[in-house]
């Protein structure tokens, strides 16, 4: 099984910025397409951004110039760069692995956007 685990979350005024790493156990990590979802209360789970084992992204267009999804396979880790935050950003991101059939979440980091 692939574990991962995110970090980085916190508490952030509007106009700010955060970096969310996603640390992925297993030698495998390079094969996986990666994504971010996000998850506000009471609404569904959405996709943020996602990125092939080749490096291409693409971006939900709530978030399209303002967050950068990134891969780091020497360090098993994915990242998501926020920046301009606006108050709509505030939720639970999740980290998601794809290879084939199979899919894996971590357990969330808090992402809280407020003045």
């Amino acid at each position: 099984q692939v574990q991962l685990v995110e970090s980085g979350g916190g508490l952030v005024q509007p106009g700010g910025s955060l970096r969310l790493p996603c640390a992925a156990s297993g030698s495998l990590f390079s094969i996986y397409a990666m994504a971010w979802y996000r998850q506000a209360p009471g609404k569904q789970r959405e996709l943020v951004a996602t990125i092939t084992s080749g490096g291409s992204t693409n971006y939900a267009d709530s978030v399209k110039a303002r967050f950068t999804i990134s891969r780091d396979n020497a360090k098993n880790t994915v990242y998501l760069q926020m920046n301009s935050l606006l108050f709509e950003d505030t939720a639970v991101y999740y980290c998601n692995a794809q290879r084939g059939i199979m899919r894996y979440w971590g357990q969330g980091t808090q992402v809280t956007v407020s003045s």
